[in-house]
């Protein structure tokens, strides 16, 4: 048996059998399933996402999963604030956690925290959102080089979505947003207490699951 406040972290590509595989140690274990894939996060998105049937669902616990609308934006910081929740809640109850996933940026906050950059008051984020509607990409990122040009250099000029997110930054706290990356983040996850699975699937047979996904 796990000790106390230990969780099981299961990784893989997809249709490689994770989810199969977390129901059937949470069977084994007394667990609950914590999602930590960006899209089945989202209520309407079960089919398209693939996430565990109603059936699956119902025969273990399962959290983090479908429980946002999806026009709400959801964030990884959001996301982590759930799970550290989620977490405890399941550590008090004493029963095993059980984290499956297929993206790496959610998995990876999990297990090395995230950078403390302070939340970003709702009126510099409409401005920058609004900003990045109006101003062709080029533009953007040359404001951006014009006050940050060390951060400019590692976005590419297209990428409206992370020039955005570093103006606001820099205009929230007059701090450089790879600054603030540059501080270590609390791991919700320690390291040393997950038991950490990747699921491996030859390449034939994880194409043809796809297929086979696809026509279900």
């Amino acid at each position: 048996m796990l000790k106390e406040k230990r969780a099981i972290l299961i990784a893989g590509p997809t249709a490689s059998g994770k989810s199969a595989l977390a129901i059937a140690l949470a069977e084994r274990l007394g667990g609950v399933v914590i999602n930590a894939d960006s899209m089945q996060v989202y209520a309407e998105l079960r089919i398209l996402t693939a996430r565990p049937t109603p059936e699956e669902e119902a025969r273990v616990p399962h959290r983090l999963y479908g429980h946002v609308p999806a026009r709400e934006a959801y964030s990884v910081a959001r996301y982590v604030d759930d799970a550290r929740r989620v977490l405890r809640e399941i550590w008090d109850a004493g029963r095993v956690p059980i984290v499956v996933g297929g993206t790496g940026l959610y998995i990876k906050a999990l297990l090395d925290g995230l950078s403390p950059v302070p939340l970003i008051p709702e009126e510099i984020r409409k401005h920058w959102r609004a900003e990045g509607e109006r101003l062709p990409p080029a533009a953007l990122h040359a404001a951006l080089a014009a006050r940050d040009a060390g951060m400019a250099e590692r976005l590419a000029p297209a990428d409206i979505q992370r020039i955005v997110r570093a103006l606001e930054v820099l205009d929230a706290t007059g701090r450089s947003l790879a600054d603030w990356r540059r501080q270590p983040g609390v791991p919700v996850m320690s390291n040393a207490e997950t038991v950490r699975l990747r699921v491996c699937v030859e390449r034939a047979i994880l194409h043809q699951r796809c297929n086979d996904r696809f026509e279900t």
